[in-house]
């Protein structure tokens, strides 16, 4: 008759030193108690696992750094951006942005001026199986996880934590899979494109048996998102090559991580990879505008959209609330955006199909408007370097309110549409790491801008291409309407008109299925929006699912 084993309870105190030292402390018990105090130790070889959020998901601060260009607003350390985490503090920083004009929010939001900001939200979940914390406070701050915006990632940060580093249970001896590993096996999170099919077949018992072999600590990249993409991969890069190598400092096997990423990190984390891709074992980009994303345009021209199509009343009170703060008129956006590197990134670029800017103009009776404009045709970084035409994204009157660069403004502009220009040409180009998976949105409830059109009505029936190309900016309106002068004395009115698609509320499908052809495999997913894709549970099991697949690559 086998031995039945002493019962254990877990200590909900262990610390992970520096040196790789596991410590915990317990109370003495009377030899009558025969329950046992136990800790889980984790294998000696390591994968970390990296979270790299998405454009304005990393907490910024005023620098520190006497270095650097002082903020001209903010004392050093005071927080320059973090989004909202709860209606609260969302209605809170509503009211604080509604105040600042955008000659401070040029100056807030000055990248030069700005560094990370780890001490945000953070709130370790319980691990479900021992009733302590997944980590300390401390060994949490210490990994980026308050560098980034709690609301959107916190749950992928608790959920891998814990996941991960729980393959096998023994229950009175029994070994078997932990619950979650069994449930990916009977989920279909996705319906989507086979680039190969194999890849995401169940996962066998071998595979869990090699994944258990090591720990996969969970790290969260937060990065200075108003500068160029590039300057953010090269610090994604220092930190991947401090964190292995502390690892290596606590006796521990570790040569190589694995990135997940969400929307702009995953441009960030492809230029990392693209550098140091033997540092990497995989890379898994979810919500990712691998072409750009048009409502990026309509931002910087109009301003922030107060609502969205299909929304109830609740998501599009939110929306109003998230446009106060990221700014309602193009007079506030254009101040943080025009020389923002980081930020024009996001435009459409030189792989987006061309044609997605139009201007029309409705004649008379007619009941259908006519396109006259059909842009860009060819180079779109030409389109976004002109600064005279009306239809223009950057109008550089808009772009320096606090006088910062007085006399340079156009130079400045040039230099920052150029660097997105190289960055997505040069830096980036085609690359993908050879161990991708990538997901995207797809929902037809979740309505993305895929083009924009500036729409105006005359009762003039004689127009031409030319003419309306040759028109003169007059003036604009808070929603960002323009008022045009044509040769000959008539005036238009043009309002813009965004052009939907299915996607996932912020990224149309086109520029997320941007990877196929160029990943292992590339998942076409629904039932969530932009921002809260890693609060779904689906998406979570995948994420698991195909982080331990990544693994079998090795």
């Amino acid at each position: 008759m086998a031995a039945v084993p002493e019962p254990t309870r877990p200590l909900t105190n262990v610390r992970h030193e520096s040196d790789g030292t596991i410590r915990a402390t317990a109370a003495l018990s009377p030899k009558s108690c025969n329950t046992r105090a136990s800790i889980v130790v984790p294998p000696t070889k390591v994968i970390p696992v990296i979270f790299v959020p998405g454009i304005m998901g990393s907490n910024l601060c005023a620098t520190r750094d006497p270095q650097k260009t002082p903020n001209k607003v903010l004392d050093p350390g005071e927080a320059a951006w973090r989004p909202p985490n709860g209606v609260d503090e969302g209605l809170s920083e509503a009211r604080k942005w509604q105040r600042r004009d955008p000659a401070k929010r040029q100056s807030v939001l000055d990248a030069a001026t700005l560094d990370v900001d780890g001490g945000g939200l953070i709130k370790v979940a319980i691990n479900s199986r021992t009733g302590a914390a997944l980590l300390s406070p401390e060994e949490a701050r210490r990994r980026g996880w308050g560098e980034v915006h709690w609301s959107s990632y916190g749950t992928v940060l608790c959920t891998l934590q814990e996941r991960l580093n729980a393959t096998f249970q023994d229950l009175w001896g029994h070994v078997s899979h932990d619950g979650h590993w069994r449930r990916i096996n009977v989920s279909n999170p996705e319906n989507g494109e086979d680039v190969n099919s194999a890849e995401l077949n169940e996962i066998s018992p071998c595979e869990l048996q090699k994944f258990a072999e090591y720990h996969y600590p969970v790290y969260a990249f937060g990065y200075n998102w108003l500068q160029s993409n590039e300057q953010s991969a090269n610090s994604l890069r220092q930190r991947i090559e401090d964190i292995i190598a502390s690892w290596a400092n606590a006796k521990r096997k570790c040569t190589s991580v694995i990135l997940v990423t969400h929307s702009m990190g995953g441009l960030v984390a492809r230029a990392c990879a693209k550098a140091i891709p033997s540092k990497i074992v995989g890379v898994i980009h979810g919500a990712m505008p691998a072409l750009g994303a048009p409502v990026c345009y309509r931002r910087i021209a109009c301003g922030t959209e107060t609502s969205h199509p299909g929304k109830g009343k609740l998501e599009n009170a939110a929306a109003e609330k998230f446009a106060d703060i990221a700014g309602r008129r193009p007079e506030d956006t254009t101040a943080v955006m025009a020389m923002s590197a980081g930020a024009l990134e996001l435009l459409p670029n030189h792989l987006y199909p061309e044609r997605w800017l139009f201007a029309a103009v409705k004649s008379g009776d007619s009941a259908k408007p006519d396109d006259y404009l059909e842009l860009p045709k060819g180079n779109p970084y030409e389109m976004y370097r002109d600064m005279s035409s009306w239809y223009r994204v950057i109008n550089p009157d808009l772009a320096d309110p606090a006088n910062n660069c007085s006399g340079e403004v156009n130079a400045r502009i040039d230099e920052a549409v150029l660097q997105a220009e190289r960055f997505h040409t040069e830096v980036l180009g085609s690359y993908y790491h050879p161990n991708t998976f990538a997901f995207y949105g797809d929902d037809v409830q979740q309505q993305s801008v895929s083009g924009c059109r500036w729409l105006a009505s005359t009762l003039q029936g004689t127009l031409s291409r030319e003419l309306l190309a040759k028109g003169k900016y007059l003036s604009h309106v808070a929603s960002g309407a323009r008022n045009v002068a044509l040769a000959g004395g008539a005036t238009l009115n043009f309002s813009l008109n965004e052009q939907y698609a299915a996607g996932d509320g912020t990224v149309p499908r086109l520029s997320g299925a941007g990877p196929s052809g160029k990943v292992l495999r590339l998942f076409q997913t629904q039932g969530y929006d932009h921002q809260g894709s890693y609060n779904n549970t689906d998406i979570l099991y995948l994420t698991q699912h195909l982080i331990a697949k990544l693994v079998q690559k090795i």
